[in-house]
């Protein structure tokens, strides 16, 4: 565990002074991860880390036939722009990330399609946040034209009953037409 512990700071600085050098304050185990509070020796300030197990190497197949590896943090940041300024509690996107990355490494695949990828999370999207599925969904999806778009927009507001609870549901198209002095075709 020394061994371990002294390589694992051999590569970790501290996110506010750069030193090298942190104590361990507190380690607890969370969901599969080892949480730690740290403190800098040379700048006295606590942060925490997070060490995950990761079982194997999962490569993503790109549209394009590349492969890199799978990255989390690419995963959570793309799902992040798309929650931007949402009511979602605290934890959700972190906990929807989770389930996503625990899914593709249960599978026991050594390479998973991005549009697999990409699947899972709307899937986890359409459950957390219908705004934020919009959102994703028009970026992976690349809709080609507004009506693509409001037909997605159409299937969310038919499903009222699967909407989240802390959400309010979409209005009905004649809500909208009112609304706006159109009338519907």
């Amino acid at each position: 565990m020394f061994f371990y512990h002294n390589l694992w700071e051999q590569f970790m600085n501290c996110p506010y002074c750069g030193g090298a050098e942190a104590r361990v304050m507190d380690s607890r185990g969370l969901d599969g991860a080892v949480r730690r509070r740290r403190k800098c020796l040379g700048c006295g300030t606590r942060f925490t880390t997070y060490e995950r197990i990761q079982p194997h190497e999962v490569f993503v197949v790109k549209k394009d036939g590349r492969r890199e590896e799978f990255s989390r943090e690419k995963l959570s940041l793309g799902i992040r722009k798309a929650c931007e300024k949402r009511p979602l509690p605290t934890g959700a996107i972190d906990k929807l990330v989770e389930n996503i990355e625990s899914e593709l490494f249960e599978a026991g695949r050594s390479e998973v399609a991005s549009s697999h990828i990409g699947d899972l999370v709307m899937g986890g999207l359409k459950q957390l946040d219908h705004i934020a599925y919009i959102r994703f969904a028009s970026v992976y999806r690349r809709f080609a034209d507004i009506g693509v778009l409001k037909q997605e927009v159409d299937s969310l507001a038919v499903r009222r009953d699967l909407a989240p609870r802390n959400q309010l549901p979409l209005p009905s198209s004649e809500t909208v037409a009112s609304r706006t002095g159109r009338k519907r075709r």
